[in-house]
């Protein structure tokens, strides 16, 4: 019960909602496209994967000086259909459509391997 509570928590905040729609729709992405799309700064955004990592949304990869998140393939049935859920709802949010039109827009020039 703990865990589902820890799980619940991390969706409490509309910042690690935008993060989860974000890699709900694109997949994997590195921190800083998620930096770039959100407009956070590096602890910010950090701090809030942790999180995510911690109450068990997100995989995290390390590619160089770079973390990579995708959304975790190994949670519970009970968390993979919230998981579906946000999928099909978060990117109807209007704040969702402008973090993905920032992200097109960073991949296009991206400084970040």
């Amino acid at each position: 019960m703990k865990q589902t509570a820890r799980m619940f928590k991390a969706l409490a905040d509309e910042t690690r909602l935008r993060i989860l729609g974000l890699l709900l729709s694109e997949g994997e992405l590195c921190v800083c496209d998620i930096m770039a799309a959100l407009q956070l700064p590096q602890s910010t955004t950090s701090r809030h994967m942790a999180y995510l990592r911690t109450s068990g949304w997100v995989d995290d990869r390390r590619s160089g000086l770079w973390v990579h998140y995708k959304v975790t393939a190994a949670g519970s049935a009970f968390q993979q259909e919230i998981a579906n859920l946000l999928g099909t709802h978060l990117p109807d949010l209007a704040v969702a459509g402008e973090d993905r039109k920032r992200l097109v827009g960073f991949a296009a020039e991206k400084k970040c391997v």
